[in-house]
């Protein structure tokens, strides 16, 4: 228990000096100056973009008016918030993939660092080409960058993303619904809590016109997730399921049941580490929101929006490393993709965690979806003003269907999480970024800076890391779930 706990501090150390040399990272320099940064247009709107996030991001700021923009301080709350959600409750089981030993911890959080430092530069790339171009959308920066023919690719790859993030909604609610049933006595399978959840609760807001008035309750995310991990702290250090004598140890699964080995850190090695590292590829994933992220910014120059970045990426890396941390620790090579499954159904702090985990994902859901479905109609070239309330039901209805089998079929969370980074998860944070930043520099002409010249290297090297970080990902997580 003792060596447990000093690895602990050493890790909480680590990740405090990975959150400090990020916060001191500057992704990009100013290349163009305040002058002209200020002069570019401000437009709120989100052209063909209409992601979940969007909805959270204009509650919480209280409306924040375009002359005006948001502050620094609701604008970092907003992106931590974009970043960090139910998604960190499977790190622990990216670790376990290739290690079971304490000190694996220690390359993964590194990877933890590493990955979130490669996202924020990639986050920066967009908001850059943004002030570049004008550009208040996704689409619409790489429409000016790359061209207006090839505007779907990005186009269709939020619409996965999204996809795959109400996919991993419905694992997780049915999952964690399950365990509150089993808290109070209800055994219910997991198919049937599903199914119930989704037609009782999920598919009703799904259907709702205006969804406006479920966004506050998104902010529950973040607040959930400080409580888990204090929670999990506290469990942690007071051996509560620590084997053999762990009090809370009793009634749970001998597979859910702490397990440590001896591979270490020297397991990074082995190409299941890859696994952790398209998981992180999900975790991190906001970018889509760079745009507005920009646009909403106040006196939104390139210094302000990479400081905006820099700390909001540096929070969520020491969040993310902190979390995983005390997962790993308390159960090993047992972490399960929902790490919440781990602990006893009795276990009363853990408990509290799943409720908020669930009222949190019930309102989130419903937004998530919304920007899932208006990215297949615009996939299906429907104008927006050609969708009446008709056929939303219809398609609405459609989907979620599509998703909810899927979700009984699919109960991995990590494969999720890790397929999707792998593929266009990994597109959207590194690749895209640096094709839209090249196609700028390159419609700048002479009026571009050799620096910048430079960094289209850096920036296209950037994108074949991502490639070949996804390729092998895909690879590893096919092969970890179905061989």
């Amino acid at each position: 228990m003792t060596s447990f706990k000093i690895q602990t501090f050493a890790l909480l150390v680590l990740a405090a000096i990975s959150c400090v040399s990020i916060a001191a990272f500057s992704p990009i320099s100013n290349n163009f100056s305040k002058e002209r940064v200020a002069t570019m247009p401000r437009v709120n709107q989100m052209d063909n973009s209409k992601i979940y996030m969007t909805a959270t991001a204009d509650v919480a700021n209280g409306g924040a008016e375009e002359s005006t923009g948001a502050a620094m301080l609701p604008m970092t709350f907003n992106l931590v918030k974009s970043i960090v959600g139910a998604g960190v409750l499977s790190l622990p089981a990216g670790i376990a993939a290739f290690g079971n030993a304490p000190s694996a911890l220690i390359p993964a959080t590194l990877l933890i660092a590493g990955i979130g430092s490669l996202s924020a530069y990639g986050f920066s790339l967009i908001g850059r080409v943004c002030s570049y171009t004008g550009s208040n959308s996704y689409r619409e920066a790489w429409s000016k960058t790359v061209g207006e023919e090839t505007s779907i690719i990005p186009a269709a790859s939020c619409t996965f993303k999204t996809c795959v993030a109400t996919l991993a909604y419905s694992i997780i609610l049915a999952d964690t619904f399950r365990s509150l049933f089993a808290t109070i006595g209800l055994n219910i399978s997991r198919s049937s809590t599903l199914i119930s959840i989704t037609s009782l609760i999920i598919l009703p807001l799904c259907l709702l016109k205006n969804l406006a008035s479920l966004a506050p309750f998104s902010l529950l995310g973040i607040v959930g997730m400080g409580y888990t991990a204090i929670a999990m702290g506290i469990r942690y250090f007071s051996g509560a399921y620590s084997v053999p004598k762990g009090v809370l140890l009793s009634g749970i699964p001998a597979t859910l049941q702490p397990t440590f080995g001896e591979t270490g850190a020297i397991g990074v090695l082995n190409p299941n580490s890859f696994i952790l590292i398209c998981m992180l590829s999900t975790a991190y994933m906001s970018h889509f929101n760079a745009p507005k992220f920009y646009n909403e910014l106040k006196n939104n120059t390139l210094k302000r929006y990479n400081t905006l970045v820099s700390i909001s990426f540096a929070i969520s890396i020491a969040f993310f490393s902190i979390i995983t941390a005390l997962g790993f620790l308390t159960f090993g090579s047992a972490s399960n993709s929902l790490i919440l499954n781990n602990y006893n159904t009795k276990d009363v702090l853990m408990t509290l965690s799943r409720v908020a985990v669930a009222v949190s994902l019930i309102f989130s859901y419903p937004l998530a979806f919304a920007g899932f479905r208006d990215g297949v109609l615009d996939l299906a070239k429907v104008p927006a003003d050609k969708r009446p309330n008709s056929l939303q039901n219809k398609v609405t209805v459609g989907l979620l269907s599509v998703i909810t089998g899927l979700g009984l079929v699919v109960k991995d969370l990590s494969f999720v999480l890790s397929f999707g980074g792998a593929t266009l998860g990994n597109a959207l944070i590194y690749v895209y970024p640096a094709l839209m930043f090249r196609g700028a520099v390159k419609k700048m002409g002479d009026k571009a800076t050799k620096g910048m010249k430079r960094e289209v290297k850096l920036a296209m090297a950037n994108a074949i890391l991502g490639i070949g970080m996804g390729c092998i990902g895909m690879k590893m997580a096919w092969k970890a779930t179905f061989h």
